[in-house]
């Protein structure tokens, strides 16, 4: 008996069974373990988690993910292996080795994180440990790193990055929060407020932006600190009820003369602004992976739908302008997962100190342009689900919910 043909544009070509210069057998292999581990243990509970009245993905597949080593991909290529290896970390799942995990695979998994279309339960799980760490990872002081490193590969505690605030938004030289010295220069004494920090409600730590310098000083006059968080004196956190991405713990920080050892300073101080920007070709891949499966996720629920609905006698699939916005979208999704896959690719051949500088431009654009391919696919979807695709459940739940993203601005 024949086997189902898969619906249009629900998978990239590689992954659909057509050759890729880029997806080598160990990539190939790679996607097809951790499908089933991230259905059952994380797709099978989004919905659920996004719609329910907290918000919350279950503390369960967090822990099951950590015991799982299944946190670790989202960290940039290559993966700290010596640190893994200490902790006695030497595979991950379907057998690949720490030390060949590579971009490529950091896209796979990056993009099967999101293939229930919603980034929030994801985000819940990731975002934190692959942004948060890195700067740690890269320019901690070994003594900084041994006080962290293990607990957060091993998931028994958990970090976020904490940089955006109220005043300067996206303006990351223009950040207000203090850090200044103690009396007897033990101390960092943190004074302020971060805004929209992914999981930071339920982070241990926060790898945080600071002012060191005089006002005025700009991105010269900034530092990176490990800041605890959690039950910390002088630290207060809330949610933030937000449109898109609802269950990644979006959190507000205030900051009241707040203690920090002095030795929990990243590399230099006011290097800051420097460690944080060598992050920017990780993030911003992972986003347009995640925003590209976002689309595909999209499009192909819309295709599948007007394959079934029938309107004026006929699939609405068989009318020629619903055909035309499917091939005009779909053109976009291909496209565009071109370049993502390319961008992997490249970051699997150049060493990162060059990527860095030749592709930090490039990555920002990619991240845009994944933004408009989303923005059509979503609109695309919305349009031929009909009224479907302004319900909150049912078959256009995924359609609404994307396109809410970019009626509410969240994209940016």
């Amino acid at each position: 008996m024949a086997s189902k043909a898969p619906i249009p544009f629900s998978d990239p070509p590689a992954l659909m069974g057509l050759p890729s210069p880029y997806f080598t057998p160990s990539h190939l292999k790679w996607a097809k373990a951790i499908r089933p581990f991230i259905t059952e243990n994380l797709h099978s509970l989004a919905i659920e988690s996004e719609q329910s009245p907290t918000a919350t993905v279950p503390e369960s597949v967090f822990s099951t993910f950590a015991k799982h080593h299944m946190l670790i991909p989202a960290l940039p290529a290559p993966l700290p292996v010596a640190w893994l290896k200490k902790l006695g970390i030497h595979t991950l799942l379907g057998g690949l080795k720490v030390e060949d995990f590579d971009s490529i695979h950091g896209y796979i998994y990056s993009d099967e994180m999101v293939r229930s279309g919603l980034a929030g339960p994801p985000g819940s799980l990731t975002t934190g440990i692959a942004f948060g760490l890195p700067l740690i990872l890269k320019f901690g002081s070994p003594e900084l790193q041994e006080k962290i490193v293990p607990d957060i590969l091993l998931g028994t505690k958990r970090i976020c990055i904490a940089i955006t605030e109220p005043e300067a938004g996206s303006d990351v030289a223009g950040i207000v929060t203090t850090a200044k010295k103690s009396p007897d220069g033990k101390h960092y004494i943190v004074n302020g407020t971060k805004k929209w920090i992914t999981n930071g409600i339920w982070s241990d730590y926060a790898s945080m932006a600071v002012r060191t310098g005089p006002p005025g000083s700009g991105a010269a006059g900034i530092s990176l600190l490990v800041v605890p968080l959690k039950n910390h004196p002088g630290v207060n956190m809330r949610r933030l009820k937000v449109a898109g991405q609802i269950s990644a713990g979006t959190t507000f920080i205030e900051l009241d003369d707040v203690r920090v050892p002095v030795e929990n300073l990243i590399g230099k101080e006011n290097n800051g602004m420097k460690y944080i920007m060598t992050n920017f070709n990780h993030e911003r891949l992972a986003v347009a992976t995640g925003t590209t499966r976002q689309a595909r996720v999209a499009l192909s629920a819309a295709f599948e739908y007007v394959m079934k609905r029938e309107a004026f006698g006929k699939a609405l699939v068989e009318q020629p302008v619903v055909r035309h916005r499917l091939a005009k979208a779909g053109a976009l999704l291909e496209s565009l997962t071109a370049w993502v896959e390319h961008f992997a690719y490249l970051m699997t051949k150049l060493p990162a100190e060059e990527a860095d500088v030749k592709l930090g431009g490039l990555t920002a654009l990619l991240k845009a342009q994944a933004g408009i391919v989303f923005k059509e696919c979503a609109d695309t979807a919305v349009l031929l689900f009909g009224g479907n695709g302004f319900t909150t459940t049912g078959q256009g739940m995924i359609a609404e919910s994307e396109f809410l993203i970019f009626s509410s601005g969240w994209m940016g």
